[in-house]
């Protein structure tokens, strides 16, 4: 029984989400239905990231095992043609080892946040930026976010309905960069927390501000309280840029994965 690996790029506007869910419709539920559309199977999808409703993503990695072996090229075109007209595409399909998994096998998670920092708000970008009309000193912004860098315990950072065993996580990356009234901040690490992004991406907004310090930052990061960090951004700015796999080494130790929606 072949796996195989899609890499997936999707708005996700229209979804609750990537899980499949009662309350509305899924990338993953949709992914599924069109699998079984082309060859039949109920195959389940498994996604590297729960990204939750309205992020988007433009490299999502997911596995699926399917009965018989079928050309990659076919399964690329097969899936992509029952998605329409879903805001979602197979950017690649490839065949890999059975112990591979999505999920599991990840080695780091990059993420991209959007803010569109002006006072008019988006046309052409609506829906995939956080509109934040006041100005925001992004050096500030880009202090504090080296304070979070590296292993801490995020529980300030995290969703109260977070399912996480343990807070305690490697930040790999965190920049804040801007260039004209678009700030980005790019964050990487292994596995993330619930909103953990999101997370970030507000309460850093808040020193872009002036509202908050640096020293407020690393206050909010020693406390260990959700009500210490600044708000959730919404989820529209947030997007899986890619998922990196080590193909060379074992693909079955399960590594310390969160629900990684945010």
């Amino acid at each position: 029984m072949p796996r195989y690996k899609l890499t997936i790029e999707y708005d996700g506007a229209p979804f609750v989400g990537w899980q499949r869910q009662d309350n509305g419709p899924s990338i993953q539920g949709a992914i599924e239905d069109a699998v079984f559309a082309f060859c039949g199977e109920r195959a389940a999808v498994h996604g590297a990231g729960r990204t939750d409703t309205g992020v988007h993503a433009l490299g999502q990695v997911a596995h699926l095992d399917l009965g018989d072996d079928k050309p990659v090229d076919t399964v690329r075109a097969a899936v992509n043609f029952h998605l329409k007209p879903h805001p979602i595409v197979v950017i690649e399909a490839e065949i890999v080892p059975d112990d591979f998994h999505a999920r599991f096998s990840a080695t780091q998670r990059r993420y991209r946040y959007l803010i569109l920092n002006r006072r008019a708000p988006p046309a052409l970008d609506r829906g995939r930026v956080w509109h934040v009309p006041v100005p925001l000193d992004t050096v500030a912004m880009a202090d504090a976010a080296a304070l979070l860098v590296g292993r801490h315990d995020f529980n300030s950072f995290r969703s109260a309905a977070c399912q996480a065993a343990s807070s305690l996580k490697m930040l790999d990356r965190l920049e804040v960069t801007r260039e004209g009234e678009l700030i980005r901040l790019d964050v990487a690490a292994r596995s993330f927390l619930h909103n953990q992004v999101r997370i970030l991406a507000g309460t850093l907004q808040l020193v872009g501000r002036g509202q908050w310090s640096r020293r407020d930052v690393a206050e909010a990061l020693a406390a260990h309280d959700r009500t210490r960090a600044g708000p959730t951004a919404p989820p529209q700015g947030l997007c899986l840029m890619e998922v990196r796999y080590d193909l060379d080494a074992g693909h079955a130790e399960r590594a310390d994965v969160a629900s990684d929606d945010h």
